[in-house]
Order: structure tokens, then sequence, then C-alpha cells
């Protein structure tokens, strides 16, 4: 990755490509919805340019496969599922819905030398976690791993009873631009004007403290913003002082953790690569505040999704401007995280490319100041 000699408070992001690669395999992404698999039909998902076929076997339990047959590149989401196979339409040939092995060739002959165990679909960990089928994505392929895939990433939650919700959008950008948006504390009082949010005459001086942890960092718990409406309405129904932690960890994962007495509430942000020029976002949150009083539901599904929509448009409105300028200035302390970001995305590389451990970018703990 490519910085210019600038002062540690000016740079630029690299241009895209100039990673050794824009999107980051050996983690686990949401492919779908949890209630998109219904039943037994296939639906197709698209992550880091690779095409799946998910599904449910006769117990319920998702799976994921390339969405290529091995024999002539017939998507199988074409198919159907037939026990715990998926039969391509095109020449009827069986793999096993897990592990993409190829049980039957209708068209072999008794005498056939032919052994079709060899013969593989990709196929990648599936697990269902808070509401998505997750796949683990180690290689486009789908080869089998030398290891067994860690956890799939977990919501959490800080009571047994609680509430939740999601969201969704599609954005017409690279993984690094929806991350860097995703990030960036300074956009608010421009991007988000609204009575019940920010405006400008709100900007204030900000200064927060970070820290690093495991594959990313931590903006350490601190007291929500006084110029958020949303804060305030917490502050009014629980009547007690809250905090706020947020953590990013890659390759694609934004957390915050409100807590207010006994009150919490609890989300995740995801940015997922689908294709090189389009990201999808999902945002997933659980609570405990006032389950009877449905402020935070009208919050998150009438107020949520006009706060997306204007991040939505503005990343169009910046595709424009990067036709002309890829290089984006990535300047001061407003934009460190960014620069965070991208220096963990280059370790993570360069250990994938070593077999190294990981060296962590992020120096810590430190304060981070400005204005928003």
């Amino acid at each position: 990755m490519v910085y210019d000699s600038r002062p540690m408070n000016e740079g630029t992001a690299p241009k895209p490509g100039e990673t050794a690669d824009e999107m980051l395999w050996g983690f686990w992404y949401p492919a779908l919805r949890s209630e998109e698999l219904r039943g037994r039909k296939l639906a197709r998902a698209m992550l880091l340019e690779t095409p799946l076929v998910l599904g449910r076997d006769a117990v319920g339990k998702p799976f994921a496969l390339r969405d290529v047959c091995p024999h002539r590149a017939f998507p199988l989401s074409f198919g159907q599922l037939q026990g715990e196979t998926v039969e391509c339409a095109y020449h009827g040939w069986q793999f096993d819905a897990h592990t993409g092995q190829c049980r039957h060739i209708p068209s072999l002959t008794a005498d056939s030398k032919l052994k079709c165990e060899r013969i593989h679909a990709g196929s990648f960990p599936c697990e269902e976690r808070d509401g998505y089928v997750w796949a683990f994505m180690a290689n486009a392929e789908g080869h089998a791993l030398a290891q067994a895939a860690p956890p799939v990433p977990e919501l959490p939650v800080l009571s047994p009873r609680y509430r939740t919700a999601h969201l969704a959008a599609d954005l017409p950008c690279g993984m690094d631009q929806g991350i860097i948006g995703l990030m960036d504390p300074a956009h608010g009082p421009f991007v988000h004007q609204a009575w019940w949010w920010r405006t400008r005459r709100s900007i204030r001086d900000k200064a927060k403290n970070f820290e690093p942890i495991p594959g990313g960092f931590r903006m350490s718990p601190h007291a929500p913003s006084s110029n958020s409406a949303p804060y305030k309405i917490l502050k009014l129904l629980t009547g007690e002082p809250s905090t706020t932690t947020i953590d990013f960890m890659l390759p694609n994962q934004r957390f915050e953790l409100i807590r207010a007495g006994r009150y919490w509430f609890s989300s995740r942000t995801t940015v997922t690569p689908v294709q090189r020029d389009l990201c999808r976002l999902d945002f997933v949150a659980a609570w405990n505040i006032l389950p009877w009083i449905p402020v935070v539901p009208f919050i998150i599904h009438v107020l949520g999704p006009r706060f997306i929509r204007q991040d939505v448009e503005v990343i169009k409105k910046q595709a424009l401007g990067l036709k002309y300028e890829s290089r984006m200035m990535l300047v001061d302390d407003a934009d460190r995280p960014a620069r965070w970001y991208f220096e963990l995305k280059a370790a993570h590389l360069e250990s994938r490319r070593t077999g190294q451990p990981m060296s962590h970018p992020v120096a810590g703990p430190v304060t981070l100041r400005w204005r928003s």
C-alpha cells in the first residue's frame, strides 16, 4: 500500500487496486438474511465476486456451494435439492450440499471407470447467526480449508430478553469507500442534517480515546454526543447516564454498544463487498430499552432508512468525482480511523503473504480530536 510522504497530519488513501487485494479473504461475511432461505428452495448470493448457491438441508442447517457446476459451468441455483444433494438442472449431476462432493452422475454406465467422488463443486463453511446466513470466504474456488474456520461473528447482547431489528442497503462503491464512509465522524452535520439528528449549528469540539483491539480498534467507553437527539431521548427514557463503546474489526464490522443503567442497545453494521464497485450494508440491532414503548423501533425503522439513504446518495455523488480523481486526502485526527483501516488491511495482507502473525499498526491508547 502506498501513502504520500507527507506529514503525519496529512496523507492520502491508496488508489483502488494499490493494495494486494481490495477484497479481504479468510473472514466470515453475511450472505443472506435467514428469512430468505425457506423450505427446500435454493437461493443465490454474490460475495467477493464469487457466486454462491445457498439452501437448507432436511434439518434446516444452511449450506453454501459455489454456484457453478464443475461439469459445464451451469449455475447450480437453477437446480433443486434432492435429499441431501444439490442436483444440477443441466445433466442431473448431484453434489453433497455441505461438502460439494459429487455423489451421482446419471450418464455414467455401470462399467465407467470415472470416480465421481473425486469431483467437487466448491463449498464454503456456512453458519446462521443474528438473523443472517454467513459464509466463510477463504478463497474464490471454495477449496477445502486446512483448518477449521474461526467462530462466526456474533452481536453482543447483555440480557436474555431483547428485541431485534434489521436494515439493509446497496452501496454503489468499492469496499474501501464503503468502510471509511462508515467510520467517518465528520460528515454528520452536513449529510445528516435534521432536527432529530444534527445541524451545522451543533458542530462542536470532540475528544475521544482510542485503543487497539485484536484485528481492529476501539473508541473507548464515553458519554454519547449531546448534540444528537436519539441520545437525548435515551436519557429521557431511562433517566440514567449512558456510555457508548464503538469497535471496528476487520474485515468490515462496526459494533456500537450503548449502556444506561440496566438498559442497553447493541448494533453491528457490516459493509460486504458483492463486486468491486458494489457493496451491501447490513445493520442489525438488539435492545432491552423499554420494549413496551415503540420509540426504538420507530427510530430504527422510520428514521434509520432515511439516514442510510442519505449516505447512499453521498456515495453516488462521490462516485462522479472518483472517475477523475481516485486519490482521497486523509487529514488530521478526523480521518485517522480511516488511515488505521488501510494500515490494518495492509498488515492483514502482509500476514497472509508471509504466514507470520499480523503486526498491529495501531499504537495506543491515543486521544483524537476533531469537530463535528
